[in-house]
């Protein structure tokens, strides 16, 4: 007892109540209730709370807004569970650490021709990580303190971005959408400034809706920084940001080839021009020649702070995802450019055919009159929350939340996805529930 009070003292809290009072008491658990038994006892007992879980395959699930449930041919697993990827988790020894050199290094390759950049590193934590160091970026580059984000930007991801930049002094504006919650260009043109470091756009949007009018961008935000936000299986199908006059591309790079693992890890994807590339974070694995003269790769650039000068560093974080980048590598190798193609057609297939399946028992979805990717809006009567808690009830699991007011001109509304996984039972499954629930 007195070492917790001790702790407490150090603390400088008078309770444990007020330690722990940010966690709902709801949320709080009296230790683990677990009877005394044996090794092979507990291992059963421990299996019989496990089962509790569904997976998508007795639960299937339409959520979506930022982390995916895609289909991850076998032969990923298992080449990346080889023994030759545990130990260089860290290729700071070129020497032992060939294998996940070139790894990582097929996988800038592989992220720049995606994206049409010239130069990508080799991961970040995140998208939405990669959203805050593309503005601190910008930031190093103009020196300008205003980044521009679309109204529509997830609340989880502003909530990074605002974190990232705020010992910048830099400020976060919203520009307006149009009716059809694609950019509105004269609405964003109005708020561009001499402050303005950086314009942020995403393709498809949050709301799954493929803006079209975001190929018009670089003829308006002058020399401030273009960033696009990207779902890279979209570029299966889509132009990539770099024909457009992208300046840094980002994206989530989990639902390439990683498991959803209960929201993570994740994998930030990082791209940009290469006049910009010793402005960029992270690390860059680069090609080169050993003493013999063969064909070697190492840690070209990484400029954290425990390299070099504090105020020269571009981050102080220049780790990397290397194993979701692993995985990602195989996932994309396997899959070749006609099998992202496919993949992205497919989910785009499934995502008409259930705004159709709804259409058609009166449901008004898609809320908005676009060409959608994976994800669509449906409108509900109430609360998302309480619809979706109605649905599990019923073995299935709906869309991502939208509460009324989060965003201008939309009531009680759920974000639905599909992708290459789901099948017609499946959406049937959720109509059918839907039609009872409401």
């Amino acid at each position: 007892m007195n070492d917790m009070q001790d702790m407490l003292r150090a603390m400088k809290l008078d309770s444990w109540e007020e330690l722990f009072k940010d966690i709902p008491k709801e949320a709080r658990k009296d230790g683990i209730n677990i009877p005394s038994m044996d090794e092979y006892e507990l291992f059963r007992y421990a299996k019989k709370l496990a089962d509790k879980n569904k997976d998508f395959f007795q639960m299937p699930n339409f959520l979506g807004a930022g982390v995916y449930f895609h289909f991850i041919p076998p032969a990923v697993l298992s080449l990346a569970s080889r023994s030759e990827f545990y130990t260089s988790y860290t290729p700071y020894q070129a020497e032992i650490s060939q294998g996940m050199l070139q790894v990582l290094f097929e996988y800038q390759s592989l992220i720049a021709e995606l994206t049409g950049m010239d130069v990508a590193n080799s991961s970040m934590y995140d998208a939405s990580t990669s959203l805050g160091e593309a503005a601190r970026m910008a930031n190093r580059i103009n020196r300008r303190r205003e980044i521009l984000v679309p109204e529509n930007l997830h609340w989880e991801k502003e909530s990074v971005l605002k974190n990232y930049i705020a010992g910048l002094g830099m400020k976060v504006k919203k520009y307006p959408l149009n009716e059809r919650s694609m950019v509105d260009l004269d609405g964003l043109s109005s708020m561009i400034t001499k402050d303005t470091a950086a314009v942020y756009a995403e393709n498809p949007n949050f709301f799954g809706i493929i803006d079209e009018n975001v190929v018009h961008l670089r003829e308006i935000v002058g020399d401030s920084i273009l960033i696009v936000g990207v779902n890279p299986i979209s570029l299966g199908v889509l132009k990539p940001p770099g024909e457009y006059g992208a300046d840094i591309v980002i994206g989530e790079g989990q639902i390439l080839g990683n498991p959803i693992s209960f929201g993570g890890p994740l994998l930030g994807i990082f791209a940009t021009k290469m006049k910009y590339v010793r402005k960029m974070p992270g690390r860059l694995i680069g090609m080169t020649k050993d003493a013999e003269g063969r064909r070697a790769f190492t840690m070209t650039l990484q400029t954290r702070e425990q390299h070099i000068r504090r105020g020269k560093a571009t981050s102080n974080i220049c780790s990397n995802e290397a194993l979701c980048a692993l995985m990602s590598t195989l996932y994309l190798a396997y899959l070749g450019s006609n099998g992202l193609r496919k993949v992205a057609k497919k989910n785009m297939e499934n995502a008409k055919k259930l705004m159709h399946m709804l259409k058609s028992e009166g449901f008004d979805a898609p809320h908005f009159d676009a060409p959608h990717f994976n994800e669509f809006l449906l409108d509900l009567p109430k609360n998302p929350h309480l619809v979706n808690k109605a649905l599990i009830a019923k073995g299935v699991q709906g869309g991502y939340p939208i509460n009324e007011g989060c965003f201008r001109g939309i009531g009680h509304a759920m974000l639905l996805c599909t992708t290459e996984i789901h099948e017609d039972e499946d959406m049937r499954r959720l109509v059918e529930a839907l039609k009872e629930v409401l």
